[in-house]
């Protein structure tokens, strides 16, 4: 989805325009232009794969890079035997940064082989200069460098890099403004991720985002009605709009507007059937989007409410900026609302100071709310965080010993609630052919639930009802009724 700008009519001879996104589609044109050089010498267009490291909004950045290559003439693969490679990379987790460096090596391998092959990492990892300074030093064989607040660059940093032969390093401290209508290849044809903000302000002392995304931008209200508007035009039937945290959606606008107020603005659109969104902070779950997600008849009955813990005490060494007891009102809030909802989240075990009592506050919570599902980790030491610095480190077997506690119960509550759906006529939206069995296919619940029945791939994208007839704990098998 993008402007139909026509590359033949960009003259790559002149100068590059001044403004956005005329300027990206010009650098679009040079590198078609290469692109078509290098077809006429290998008999071949260059071949380009994309793998993304990181969360939804990676994944939709992902999305865009995809669009900007395949409209510059790359081929696209899922083998990282191609022309050009590049890493959208998450730093969550200091092992995510392991991973990268470790994949790395075996593409320096593939490098030795394709000497004219490109490599890229772009994304979180690379806002930390220690992180881009390693590179220099140790992976010099990486063509090309840059992070989350300039990847509207992309085209030009990629004509630069091809153009040249040099390594380009490009990374930039803070977003200078959110460039619109830029290609976009999408995953799939009837649904889409839509960023509605970037950046965070919430600064919980475990985690790295805000220093890697920076400080929280809302995207005008049109531009997003516009890009959804465009979506519905194109198929698409199921968006999920995404922000770091969309509760507080609108604080940066020259003319505020509450997330309610956005999810309101976007149902109206005709041909979007489904709406979700991800990710909901407790501290801005407002009673004004609690009543708009009541009363909708598009907005999923699916909520992602992240806890990390259940110990009120943790939760303020978190900086969370709620408490226990906050976050159960919160839920009685939802359910008196929203009958049947889905309610799933995030769990940290093992947070700096966490003790047995502390532990079984959050076993208490989840008992008392009965999640459908929980994301459950260990917590994970994060250089650049206020955490990583706080005594109390729980050791690791005392941690690995509480998760395998906090998923058994998870996992049998989830079971059971899962199970009461058996029998019942649900709506499923197909994904695609199963990638196990061919004679099936495989979509989503309402509740985000997966389902399994048999058909073709000619349902992908379609709303289909189903009687639900066997529960397998996290997935259903069902028939289309």
């Amino acid at each position: 989805m993008y402007n139909r700008i026509s590359l033949d009519k960009i003259d790559i001879n002149a100068g590059p325009p001044t403004e956005e996104p005329d300027r990206q589609y010009y650098f679009i044109a040079r590198c078609r232009e290469w692109a078509l050089d290098f077809e006429r010498k290998n008999g071949r267009f260059p071949k380009s794969c994309v793998v993304n490291m990181g969360c939804q909004m990676n994944a939709r950045d992902s999305e865009k890079l995809c669009g900007i290559l395949q409209l510059a003439g790359f081929q696209p693969t899922e083998s990282e035997q191609a022309d050009f490679v590049i890493y959208n990379t998450c730093t969550v987790r200091e092992n995510a940064n392991n991973k990268v460096y470790g994949r790395l090596g075996a593409l320096h391998h593939l490098k030795k082989k394709n000497p004219d092959m490109r490599i890229a990492l772009c994304g979180c990892m690379m806002q930390e200069p220690s992180v881009v300074e390693k590179l220099k030093q140790s992976y010099r064989f990486v063509d090309l460098i840059f992070g989350t607040h300039n990847i509207y660059k992309f085209a030009e940093l990629l004509a630069q890099a091809l153009e040249s032969g040099q390594r380009v390093v490009d990374v930039w401290q803070e977003g200078k403004n959110i460039v619109e209508n830029l290609p976009t290849a999408r995953k799939y044809p009837f649904k889409s991720g839509v960023n509605i903000m970037f950046g965070c302000n919430n600064f919980c002392s475990y985690c790295i985002v805000p220093y890697v995304r920076g400080r929280e931008k809302s995207r005008e209200p049109e531009d997003i009605l516009q890009e959804v508007r465009r979506l519905a035009d194109d198929g698409v039937v199921e968006i999920m709009l995404l922000g770091q945290n969309v509760n507080s959606y609108g604080k940066t606008l020259r003319q505020p507007l509450t997330f309610a107020g956005l999810l309101q603005k976007v149902e109206q659109t005709a041909g979007i059937q489904r709406i979700r969104f991800m990710t909901s902070h407790p501290k801005d779950l407002s009673d004004e989007l609690i009543a708009v997600m009541a009363q909708s008849k598009k907005i999923c009955r699916h909520l992602h409410l992240p806890l990390q813990s259940g110990s009120s005490r943790i939760l303020s060494a978190m900086n969370r900026h709620y408490d226990k007891e906050t976050y159960l009102n919160l839920v009685e809030k939802v359910r008196a609302a929203v009958p049947g909802i889905a309610l799933t989240t995030d769990i940290i075990v093992g947070f700096p100071g966490e003790t047995e009592a502390d532990f079984e506050e959050t076993l208490d919570v989840v008992r008392t709310v009965g999640f459908d599902s929980a994301f459950t980790f260990l917590y994970s030491k994060r250089r650049g965080t206020p955490a990583a610095n706080m005594d109390g480190q729980v050791d690791g077997q005392t941690a690995q010993n509480r998760l395998e506690r906090l998923l058994k119960e998870v996992q049998g509550l989830s079971a059971k609630k899962a199970q009461m759906l058996v029998g019942t006529v649900q709506e499923v939206l197909v994904e695609g052919t199963n990638g196990q069995d061919p004679s099936l296919v495989t979509g989503k619940l309402d509740n985000n639930i997966t389902v399994h029945l048999p058909g073709t791939e000619a349902l992908a994208g379609q709303l289909v009802s189903v009687r639900l007839e066997e529960c397998r704990g996290f997935y259903y098998y069902g028939t289309a009724v």
